[in-house]
């Protein structure tokens, strides 16, 4: 599934979301992932680090995150950067990164820290994390007139603010205009456990016009930031009319064929009139 699970001495289960995924910047980000413990270790304390993705190991790791506040983190990432669940016995190790900066993108790595029997110990686990913060347009199979659903999934909430969310359309000639249909739904829906992402439904009615067109749902946030993803529309002739198409070719086509006939018998038999 999409919740590969990472077992370490048996005393802690880490489920990671996601491994790999694209971030754009401006935005902001959730790592979700949930830990379990096993019998004698209890947690104390969760930890996040930063190392480049070029090394194959963490080395030299920045901590961008310290469920102790005591504790010093790299300055900037100070503010950026908070923690889902304040409750550790609610085993969630899930983190907001944003305001996302490009020297954000890199390897991203948890330490759970607390004591194994009475005694001070930890675990770290290191899964690499990009997010794909782009939204996602679903498209189903499109037949001229037949009505249908356009679905566009925005990048999660994680300021909180609902953003505005459009759609356009781009025809051959190049020229943008918006795609009208009998209304636009906004709803929220559980991506995972830790995140929600506004919606949108559009429903219209495809025509030939929309054949190979560009439709665009572009997504705009508070503070001027803009995200969009665009997809070709891909209209199939509707098998209704096609069958009438064929029906009428085939009755045009029969029709030829006896008037021909028809033709040349009449043409045959007055010569055959005028013979005798």
């Amino acid at each position: 599934g999409r919740w590969p699970t990472l077992t370490l001495s048996g005393h802690i289960y880490l489920k990671v979301y996601s491994q790999k995924v694209t971030v754009e910047a401006g935005l902001c980000v959730v790592i979700p992932c949930s830990y379990r413990t096993g019998d004698g270790f209890t947690p104390k304390h969760i930890a996040w680090y930063k190392c480049e993705v070029s090394e194959p190991r963490c080395g030299d790791p920045i901590m961008i995150f310290h469920t102790n506040n005591s504790i010093k983190v790299q300055s900037g990432f100070k503010g950026r950067v908070s923690f889902l669940e304040p409750e550790l016995s609610q085993n969630n190790c899930s983190i907001f990164i944003n305001k996302l900066k490009q020297s954000d993108s890199g390897s991203y790595h948890l330490r759970v820290i607390g004591e194994l029997n009475g005694k001070p110990d930890g675990f770290s686990f290191s899964p690499r994390v990009t997010v794909y913060l782009k939204p996602t347009v679903m498209i189903p199979t499109l037949t001229e007139g037949q009505q249908a659903t356009l679905t566009c999934t925005a990048p999660g909430l994680c300021s909180g603010s609902v953003p505005e969310i459009t759609w356009t359309w781009r025809g051959a000639g190049g020229i943008e205009s918006y795609i009208t249909g009998n209304s636009t739904d906004y709803k929220t829906e559980n991506l995972t456990d830790v995140t929600q992402s506004p919606v949108s439904t559009l429903t219209f009615n495809p025509s030939a016009k929309h054949h190979n067109t560009n439709v665009t749902c572009k997504v705009s946030f508070t503070g001027e930031t803009i995200t969009e993803e665009t997809s070709t529309l891909n209209v199939n002739c509707d098998k209704g009319y096609l069958k009438v198409i064929i029906a009428f070719l085939i009755g045009t086509l029969l029709t030829a064929v006896v008037c021909f006939l028809a033709q040349k018998y009449y043409r045959y038999s007055i010569y055959f009139s005028n013979y005798y």
